[in-house]
């Protein structure tokens, strides 16, 4: 998040932590204790900083929790509302981490206690700096003392940032804190958000159940250079990333910003659907409070969350690219598949799916239906046809017949 702001930071007490940890021979931090499984599927859910930035407060975290519990968000499989950035104030005389007693009055702990008496799930945030991206107390140094004191207040949920980290090495630091958390007593899903600059693939799913592939997303279809990652930039960047995708260890391409008014609905449509292709985790960004029918019907649509939530857990891949038209393929459990035709073009375009694509034979029948119409189509032979709108998508669940 905001790695521009980053202040090269660095503290003795820091240095000797890291020193004293335990560690196998050839330097790495033992990891005793197992990776809890509480992210067989992508974790979905909701975080304050998209819309809210360092905006946040008790009274705004209830009111999103209750809106999650009454608009059809719970039902659809959301659990987690997660405070990003800004909660925090200072620390004690112990140097036990303090919630910022004007915005938070009634303490993390109750606060917790709120969002799990609405059948929920509470998440928090912490850097693996001194100071937090927006200057607030970070983790290092103090990260057995945090994980227990997030483990006290019932935290489900830490995303860990990255900001004012010095010469800390990515891999060691995030694996520190995932050792503290795995002794914390709870079980806490551990999202790492170092932006994708240290190669988290190839040691986040050891340490973490999720994974920051890029910089923060900016609610548009394409980057521009003051305003960072668009949408089909940060999808760009997943496509080779699929192969170490799986369940319980995730690619995150970051937050969705639906509902944020930077984007068209049919624009929206698209970024819901491709990132259920790429397994992400679904995380909201909007104010839950205040969503448009069209919002909702996006946010909550069970049929692509299925395809998201799939237990197969196998990120799809783009399987063809011809100018603004791309083709993207998932298989799913049971054998079944979906497929997303994307249309990145100014223009309506005819697109077709052939069932190669699949690894399918040319002449097996299947029945195809269109996840966002609800249109079913039996029998469909060799290969499944549609005219696809500028900047969208037709996105379509594949039975093929025995």
């Amino acid at each position: 998040m905001h790695h521009v702001i980053r202040r090269a930071v660095r503290t003795a007490a820091l240095l000797c932590f890291i020193a004293t940890a335990p560690a196998h021979a050839d330097g790495t931090l033992k990891l005793e204790a197992p990776k809890p499984n509480v992210a067989p599927t992508p974790p979905m859910g909701w975080n304050s900083w998209n819309k809210f930035d360092c905006n946040v407060s008790e009274q705004m975290i209830r009111q999103q929790a209750d809106a999650m519990a009454a608009s059809g968000m719970k039902d659809a499989g959301y659990r987690y509302i997660v405070i990003d950035d800004c909660w925090q104030k200072s620390r004690d005389a112990d140097g036990n981490i303090q919630a910022d007693p004007e915005r938070f009055p009634s303490g993390i702990k109750a606060l917790a206690d709120y969002v799990h008496a609405k059948g929920l799930k509470f998440g928090l945030y912490s850097d693996a700096g001194v100071l937090t991206c927006a200057g607030r107390p970070g983790s290092a140094g103090r990260e057995f003392q945090d994980a227990s004191q997030y483990a006290k207040w019932g935290v489900d949920f830490l995303k860990y940032d990255w900001c004012n980290t010095g010469t800390r090495n990515a891999e060691a630091a995030y694996t520190l804190m995932a050792k503290a958390l795995r002794e914390s007593g709870r079980d806490i899903v551990f999202s790492i958000c170092e932006w994708g600059t240290d190669h988290p693939e190839r040691w986040g799913p050891t340490v973490g159940h999720l994974w920051r592939t890029t910089h923060d997303i900016y609610d548009g279809w394409e980057s521009t250079k003051d305003k960072g990652n668009g949408m089909t930039n940060i999808l760009d960047m997943q496509a080779a990333r699929g192969g170490v995708s799986a369940p319980n260890a995730w690619n995150d391409p970051d937050m969705l910003e639906v509902g944020n008014g930077g984007m068209t609905t049919t624009e929206y449509e698209s970024h819901f659907s491709l990132w259920a292709m790429l397994a992400a985790p679904l995380v909201a960004g909007n104010d839950l409070s205040k969503m448009d029918a069209d919002t909702v019907r996006i946010l909550t649509n069970k049929d692509v969350i299925a395809v998201d939530q799939d237990p197969l857990g196998q990120q799809g891949r783009r399987a063809l690219k011809e100018g603004d038209l791309e083709v993207w393929v998932r298989p799913l459990q049971g054998g079944e598949f979906a497929a997303v035709l994307f249309n990145r073009g100014k223009t309506p375009a005819d697109m077709t799916l052939k069932w190669d694509r699949l690894g399918l034979p040319g002449d097996r029948k299947a029945d195809v239906k269109d996840l966002w119409s609800k249109k079913v189509t039996k029998g469909v032979r060799g290969s499944y046809g549609s005219k696809v709108a500028p900047h969208g998508v037709t996105m379509v669940r594949i039975k093929a017949a025995p």
